[in-house]
């Protein structure tokens, strides 16, 4: 059996892996092999060293498929003003809300959070500069602030709830569910809310939530938590049965940078020397714990509700894509080019996004469905940075966010807040890669936070100048039949 990646911004090359997932739910002991989420310049890596077994990289059906695909090419030009007027502007001096420093710049601080609700209503949230209140027994490495909290009516432009959260690193600490509802994290505990912005607890773990993350349809939890072995969890704290062991093996002899996208995982500063971050996969309904293992960097799981993928590395700069079902069997997609590992991220169900790099570091951006067909390619170019992609809640768009630099960025040559222009967002249609938008966020923020999607995709709203400004889109394009309907396997 080959070699088994789970990506998203650094390869390493392990022995075979296989997480099985029995139709009752259950998982089959095995070994995944992962990617720790290691935050280096964007487009800007080494090739990887020929670690992957040999395959043959060029079925003449996926070669024809690429030939067929339209690439288009992404520009570096901040746009003056938006390609489409705003229909609404809110002003968020009123919210409270006061634009962060370009100090900021380059830490990679979550500040701000922007999602809609509902179609009329926007939760934002952001740092309150200046309010801190010292809470007794803050452990080492603790950062305690204040989260402004507002339910905002995008007719009105008025809050309409509010609330005031204390979080205690500088990480992501908000995840919009589908159905109205919102993850919040902090510490070792995950509490949902709604629009009335009263928190549940959901989850408690037996250590601090460093990150997570979800598939599409939301039915699955990806987290990763600090738990030293010798931390025994405690009732009512999530826990690691042994019907859901498994392998998730990582070797950081064989890193190497690779683009990343979205999703602004923590930085590798969370790797530790012993296996103290437990990586789980649970049913976000009930909190079963589908699988469970020790890892000693935060890891990504690119999931959808029926398996994961995992990229092969093939002869010189090629790579092969791969659907492993968790009940069992595996489906090659096809193969794509990149200098450096490429990063995979689901768009919906039947589609997903890669991230690869082309020969001067520059980003490309190739659409895959999950029967194998190749949808759209878009090139970016060595002037964006610190990518961000924000998936919308029905799979017809996505928003892509980049720093533009003036200059090539790696890591002879660091960026400095000088080099930054400013933050490219693009809205773009998922069927086919066009653009429905394109604006300046101002200010910058390089985690993003910044930029939303409304639940039926017809609307965005962007922070930028002084207000949250509501686009209204038109209609997307459809989705090909082979993105909006289930692969058979």
């Amino acid at each position: 059996m080959g070699r088994l990646t789970v990506p998203v911004f650094v390869l390493f090359a392990l022995p075979a892996c296989v997480i099985f997932l029995a139709p009752h739910g259950s998982i089959y002991p095995g070994k995944v092999l992962a990617q720790t989420s290691q935050l280096n310049p964007p487009g800007q890596a080494d090739p990887l060293p020929d670690i992957m077994p040999n395959i043959d990289p060029d079925p003449a059906s996926s070669r024809e498929r690429e030939q067929r695909t339209p690439v288009r090419l992404l520009g570096d030009r901040l746009p003056d003003k938006p390609t489409l007027a705003p229909s609404i502007k809110i002003p968020v001096d009123t919210l409270g809300f006061t634009a962060p420093g370009a100090i900021y710049l380059g830490q990679r601080n979550s500040l701000a959070s922007l999602d809609f609700l509902a179609e009329d209503h926007l939760l934002f949230t952001f740092r309150v500069p200046g309010l801190i209140r010292r809470e007794d027994g803050l452990k080492p490495g603790e950062d305690e602030r204040q989260i402004r909290a507002m339910v905002v009516s995008v007719k009105t432009g008025q809050a309409e709830a509010e609330a005031l959260w204390t979080v205690h690193d500088r990480a992501r600490y908000l995840w919009m569910l589908k159905d109205g509802h919102f993850i919040l994290r902090d510490r070792d505990i995950l509490q949902q809310g709604d629009s009335s912005l009263v928190l549940k607890p959901l989850f408690q773990f037996p250590g601090p939530v460093d990150w997570l993350e979800m598939d599409p349809q939301q039915l699955y939890i990806v987290t990763n938590s600090l738990e030293p072995a010798i931390v025994a969890p405690k009732p009512g704290q999530v826990d690691s049965p042994s019907t859901a062991q498994a392998t998730v093996e990582v070797d950081r002899g064989n890193a190497s940078a690779s683009p990343g996208t979205h999703t602004s995982a923590p930085s590798d500063s969370n790797a530790t020397p012993a296996a103290d971050i437990v990586v789980r996969i649970l049913e976000r309904s009930t909190g079963k714990v589908m699988l469970v293992s020790r890892v000693r960097s935060t890891v990504h799981l690119p999931i959808n509700s029926d398996g994961y993928l995992e990229r092969l590395r093939g002869n010189g700069q090629t790579w092969m894509l791969n659907l492993n079902y968790f009940t069992g069997g595996s489906r090659l997609l096809g193969r794509v080019e990149s200098s450096c590992a490429p990063g995979l991220d689901f768009i919906s169900q039947e589609e997903f996004l890669i991230t690869t790099c082309a020969a001067r570091g520059e980003a490309r951006l190739v659409a895959f469905s999950t029967d194998g067909s190749r949808m759209w390619e878009d090139d970016g170019t060595t002037s964006a940075i610190w990518p961000i992609t924000v998936m919308g809640p029905d799979g017809t768009r996505l928003a892509r966010e980049t720093l533009q630099v003036s200059r090539p960025v790696n890591a002879y040559n660091p960026i400095d807040t000088d080099d930054i222009k400013g933050q490219m967002v693009r809205i773009i249609n998922t069927a086919d890669g066009s653009v429905a938008l394109e604006a300046a966020a101002n200010p910058p923020l390089d985690v993003g936070g910044n930029v939303a999607i409304s639940p039926s995709g017809r609307r965005a709203a962007i922070l930028t100048d002084g207000a949250i400004q509501v686009f209204d889109l038109p209609p997307a394009p459809p989705l090909p039949a082979s993105a909006a309907a289930p692969a058979a396997h």
